[in-house]
């Protein structure tokens, strides 16, 4: 895998960098009226959905945390809660979660996130050699481990999507 072009370079793509950690970015020409983020960056890189995750920030109990599930599927707001020892799980407002990671919405990276939350990542990521997730901004993907993305986030894993996935 290639390390990050310059040009490609976000917070995301420079934990990684930092880290040593190999992975391959993935830009594209992001239609603003796509009804999807992750679900057009599948289509329009031509990957299976399975392997393209996105990223969703949820309060658990009252606490930001981060979900990471295929794009094929939804995330399960209860196992996320469980997860995470919580009780009850909500989408976070999406200004909260912008000010939080410091990237906009369709372009929230699990990585190089300004204040970094508890994070969950799917367990059918790791039945895979690499997946996708955001590079911190709309029109970039990165592939990397699983693993590595777990290791680097401090994620656990467990079934928190549905279908799908």
């Amino acid at each position: 895998m290639a390390r990050k072009q310059p040009s490609q370079g976000t917070p995301a793509t420079a934990v990684l960098a930092a880290a040593g950690v190999p992975f391959v970015p993935h830009p594209y020409s992001h239609d603003p009226a796509a009804a999807s983020y992750g679900l057009e960056a599948a289509e329009v890189l031509g990957i299976d959905p399975a392997r393209v995750f996105k990223t969703l920030m949820v309060d658990v109990d009252g606490r930001l945390a981060v979900g990471v599930v295929p794009v094929s599927g939804n995330l399960d707001l209860k196992a996320m809660a469980a997860a995470l020892g919580g009780k009850k799980a909500a989408m976070a407002d999406p200004a909260t979660a912008e000010r939080r990671t410091g990237y906009v919405l369709g372009g929230i990276s699990p990585l190089g996130q300004r204040q970094p939350s508890p994070t969950v990542v799917d367990e059918t990521a790791l039945a895979l050699a690499t997946i996708l997730v955001s590079g911190g901004r709309r029109g970039l993907d990165i592939e990397l481990s699983p693993a590595e993305l777990i290791r680097l986030t401090g994620a656990r894993t467990a079934r928190i999507g549905t279908g799908g996935g």
